[in-house]
């Protein structure tokens, strides 16, 4: 039965010869993205920094592009537009107005006044207004969500493998995390509350991808009793080189649909992923098994020779 293979079988790429180019660039991009975080800093959605939503219904199909150029006339700043069940319902999202809430009320009638005025017909069903004490209460319990799904994959790993394993893990996760911060803040995306859903899927996927290698590193471990250390995570990711590959693909195909037609709402969430997917691969790699590499020399194999390596068994793919 023919099965496609991405890599050819008993591939020999020996990764940990870049163990240090891996590590130096990981380390200068996510420092760099720390910088951008400062300056010029993140895109804040009206999730964050509060503003006012306004759900409309248009007489027929809205015409996105129009209405986004006639609320911009009004120069309430940033304006954001989804499509909110059918195609004649729009969600507004502008930024909060200066001033207190008498001035996000006179916004909201400004807005109210022009859907009428340029599309008779448009009916306004609700108005809300983010104040700055409920952004910034969003804002806190985004973060709460990243610092206990850190804190949850940690114990996760640190009782499943070695202590060097859930070290090297959570590492590379903090990596990745800041490189994905870095990306919103290059691009200029919005970050709001999907960003924070976007960050937490590349997490879990991040650090299933790490599993998959570390299970491997492990069963290479109880195998491979004289096998140098280096030598043995080279064979594991070798081994474990198409089900990454094979599980990014697949992951990657199901996601471009949401990056391409899924619409201003889905649209960032999936460049996001397909960003996340290669950063989580690459990471396994070139920065987690590294780490592992660094932690593990004298103490996995403390009692092991550094040579003389003879396999015991040859593991299942």
């Amino acid at each position: 039965m023919f099965r496609l293979r991405l890599v050819p079988d008993n591939t020999n790429i020996q990764f940990m010869r870049g163990r240090h180019a891996g590590l130096i660039v990981s380390a200068f991009l996510s420092i760099a993205s720390v910088v951008l975080f400062f300056y010029p800093g993140l895109n804040y959605g009206i999730d964050f920094r509060g503003g006012i939503v306004i759900e409309a219904r248009t007489p027929q199909a809205a015409d996105f592009a129009s209405l986004r150029h006639t609320l911009t006339q009004l120069n309430m700043g940033q304006v954001a537009l989804q499509e909110f069940g059918s195609p004649q319902d729009v969600l507004i999202r502008l930024e909060r107005q200066p001033g207190d809430d008498a001035a996000q009320q006179v916004a909201a009638d400004k807005v109210r006044a022009t859907l009428a005025q340029e599309i008779p017909g448009t009916t306004v069903r609700r108005v809300e207004a983010v104040g700055a004490s409920v952004s910034g209460e969003l804002f806190f319990n985004g973060m709460l969500a990243l610092g206990l799904a850190l804190l949850a994959m940690l114990v996760y790993i640190w009782f499943r493998f070695e202590w060097q394993f859930g070290f090297g893990a959570i590492v590379t996760l903090l990596l990745d995390v800041t490189k994905v911060v870095g990306f919103y803040a290059i691009t200029g995306m919005q970050f709001n509350l999907t960003a924070i859903a976007a960050i937490l899927t590349i997490m879990g996927y991040s650090t299933n991808d790490k599993v998959v290698v570390y299970d491997r590193m492990r069963e290479n471990l109880r195998i491979y009793k004289k096998m140098p250390l280096r030598e043995l995570i080279d064979r594991s990711i070798n081994e474990t080189l198409n089900r990454t590959l094979g599980t990014s693909m697949s992951t990657l195909l199901s996601i471009l649909p949401l990056a391409f037609f899924g619409g201003e709402a889905l649209q960032d969430f999936g460049i996001v992923l397909i960003f996340g997917i290669f950063l989580a691969t690459s990471s396994s790699i070139f920065i987690a098994a590294p780490i592992l590499l660094f932690l593990g020399e004298n103490r996995l194999r403390r009692n092991a020779p550094v040579d003389n390596a003879a396999p015991a068994a040859n593991p299942t793919p």
